[in-house]
């Protein structure tokens, strides 16, 4: 008779230690889905911190006391100034004439006086820890802009006008676009099948991703596509560009006439770029060192290999510049020091890797000191929320992490969008950009928490203790120039926070500062009118220049950064050789590829 073997008992002691840990993290998960995600441990002790200072400065209560008198005589005087009617406002969300009649000008102008006093009161400063300081503000400024007037159809002028103006129309269309978001809202899960989502209002592969190519590598973490030649003759360095895995890396290739990719080839370059495949919960133990050795190394070995070229250029966007700098910095270390090459740097780095050539970051951070407002999601508290809800999916849902991007621009992205779809009755703008927007991705449980807590956290990079393949990580050892690009409006990577690359290098760099944001910034084709850009180099010796100083001198160029990009890679570039076609024995299936196609609900 066979004895059936059962896992031995826990001690009672650890037995009750685990039912709790189980229970407390229940809580917590419960907890965080009531407030969005965000710790409401952070939440407290934020403003646990600021409450208790001001609390404890009573000169400080006496001056927001008679600055709550001013400001509420200014809100009393302003309706009987008798204002321009055709005047415009400065805040954008009162821009339409209706504002100005009575009574929302009283309306709107008790309303600023709100705003200005909370925001003044939220900026306690003495004794408020900086981080916690960041929180009150930013959540102030939140809750601030959820209480405009703009957003509620009793108190919105413009609202009740279009209303009258069309019988009622615009509001019974903005309540089938509220029940139809709900709907869609209410049908996507984890386990939704992709043929039940709402299709893309840009095709991919049909409308966007459209420049010729062909895959020609494929492993369980990329497909990287070679893009056809366009021209009789090409420089003899391919460019691969590494895309965030964050977002589809289509957005480089999107409609034809501002399609980055597209312009490169046109201009006589061989392209590559790495599509990321849109991780499951089987992936859930994907790792940062994945990405880099799998993703990032992997792809330039075979971007060599299908262009039989010996130097290449590299661009990273956004996660995929900082993917980039660390690669370049550990095979700068490599090139400095070839006798240290570590076991595990001689397992995850291909020994027939191309030389490279130069290496152009977009909108990407090595210093995360000063991560802009996305900083407010990052702290012990905010990780260990967070960590405890991918544990449970195995991955950072895209609907998530869109969820923090809207909050970064939530005046726009969600009071003013809701204003003119569910007040309005005006849909969506469609447009190739917003398209993308909705196209979101994954992340692994275990590369996204290794990613915020090394860098964001801890900033492991910029202080050189950032490790891969066994050895630590200096972006000093990157050893070829460099041109690094940020947009003067980005949530994401602030410009001066990107700016700290010539604080953390000892080689060339070209810095643009482009108008725009994260995005459309970087989207910036030739011929898009209101666009400029300002650039400028750092050579060696030349030391430190603020970057307020560098922004009041560096010449200011109108047109698309693109063209100046193009011309710093030509530069670097050997003379022309004649095209060559992309070989039918390495092609495994056109561009777009496969992995771009996947699609989830969250």
């Amino acid at each position: 008779m066979t004895q059936s073997l059962s896992p031995p008992a826990l001690p009672p002691q650890d037995s009750q230690a685990a039912a709790a840990q189980a229970l407390d993290e229940t809580v917590r998960a419960q907890w965080a889905r009531a407030t969005g995600g965000l710790s409401p441990i952070a939440l407290a002790l934020a403003h646990m911190d600021w409450a208790m200072h001001l609390l404890s400065s009573p000169g400080r209560q006496a001056v927001l006391a008679q600055r709550a008198l001013a400001l509420g005589w200014q809100a009393w005087a302003a309706p009987l100034a008798q204002p321009d009617p055709e005047a415009p406002h400065q805040d954008g969300r009162f821009a339409h004439p209706a504002w100005n009649q009575w009574p929302y000008t009283a309306l709107t102008a008790g309303y600023q006086a709100l705003d200005t006093w909370w925001r003044e009161a939220a900026q306690q400063g003495n004794g408020v820890s900086a981080h916690h300081q960041h929180m009150v503000n930013f959540f102030t400024g939140q809750a601030l802009d959820a209480l405009a007037p703009s957003n509620w159809l009793w108190s919105n002028p413009e609202v009740l006008q279009a209303a009258r103006e069309t019988g009622g129309r615009s509001l019974r269309d903005g309540w089938a676009f509220f029940l139809q978001d709900l709907r869609e809202q209410l049908a996507a899960g984890p386990d939704t099948p992709p043929e039940q989502l709402e299709p893309l209002a840009y095709a991919v592969g049909q409308d966007v991703a459209v420049t010729p190519g062909k895959v020609v590598f494929r492993n369980p973490l990329i497909e990287l596509i070679q893009y056809s030649p366009s021209t009789d003759q090409v420089h003899p360095e391919p460019i691969l560009i590494v895309p965030s895995c964050i977002m589809k890396y289509y957005i480089l290739d999107l409609s034809p006439h501002n399609s980055m990719v597209k312009y490169l080839v046109g201009q006589g370059h061989t392209v590559f770029i790495i599509s990321w495949r849109n991780p499951d919960a089987a992936d859930r133990d994907l790792k940062m060192q994945d990405y880099l050795s799998s993703g990032v190394l992997a792809a330039m070995a075979a971007a060599g290999r299908a262009s039989q070229a010996t130097r290449l250029h590299t661009v990273g966007y956004c996660l995929g510049g900082t993917f980039l700098a660390i690669v370049a910095a550990a095979l700068g270390r490599l090139a400095r020091k070839p006798a240290e090459r570590t076991a595990k740097e001689q397992a995850l780095i291909p020994a027939d890797l191309p030389e490279l050539a130069s290496v152009i970051l977009l909108a990407a951070q090595t210093d995360f000191a000063e991560p802009g407002d996305l900083g407010v999601f990052i702290d012990d508290a905010q990780l260990a929320t967070l960590r405890q809800t991918m544990n449970q999916r195995g991955y950072l849902s895209g609907r998530q992490m869109g969820g923090s991007f809207v909050y970064l621009a939530s005046r726009g992205l969600l009071w003013g969008r809701n204003t003119r779809r569910y007040l309005l009755g005006e849909d969506d703008p469609s447009f190739d950009l917003m398209s993308w927007n909705a196209d979101t991705t994954r992340l692994p449980a275990r590369m996204h928490a290794e990613y915020l807590n090394a860098l964001f956290l801890n900033n492991a990079l910029s202080a050189g203790q950032y490790r891969f393949a066994g050895a630590t990580v200096a972006l000093m050892d990157i050893n070829v120039p460099m041109m690094v690009v940020a947009t003067t409006r980005d949530h994401v990577s602030p410009w001066k926070s990107v700016y700290k690359i010539h604080l953390q290098t000892d080689t060339h760099v070209t810095f643009v500062l482009a108008e725009g944001g994260h995005n459309a910034g970087i989207v910036s084709e030739p011929g898009r009118p209101r666009r400029s850009y300002q650039i400028d180099s750092v050579e060696d010796n030349m030391g430190w220049t603020d970057p307020d100083d560098w922004k009041a001198r560096a010449p200011v160029h109108q047109g698309s950064w693109w063209e100046a990009m193009d011309a710093w890679i030509t530069a670097r570039s050997g003379p022309p050789v004649a095209a060559r076609p992309i070989s039918k024995a390495q092609a495994l299936c056109d561009a777009p590829g496969t992995y771009v196609m996947t699609r989830y609900a969250d």
